[in-house]
């Protein structure tokens, strides 16, 4: 169990490093809210899931477990909530090429 923690801890991390790193290089809000919205939630979630591992059972791994359904809900939600909003608020995806 232990092991499995730690896989999944450092998967978290990881995917957190590459979401951080994809908030600098991205070049407008769109990508950014893409790159992100998918690797915080599945950074988070790996995270979460490595320590219900460590918790064992008890009221502790209920809450880890509440933490990530609300996570997995409100995380992608939040995502396309910021994107709608800038879609409204006059900002345009960045293009690659003009036309």
């Amino acid at each position: 169990m232990e092991i499995a923690s730690a896989i999944l801890l450092l998967i978290g991390a990881l995917a957190m490093l590459v979401g951080g790193i994809g908030i600098l290089r991205m070049p407008d809000l769109f990508t950014r809210l893409h790159a992100v919205g998918i690797t915080d939630t599945l950074g988070a979630a790996a995270i979460l899931l490595g320590l219900a591992f460590i918790a064992g059972w008890g009221l502790l791994l209920v809450k880890l477990f509440l933490i990530l359904a609300v996570l997995l809900l409100l995380n992608p939600t939040a995502s396309h909530a910021l994107g709608r909003a800038a879609v409204h608020g006059a900002r345009r995806p960045w293009l690659s090429a003009p036309k």
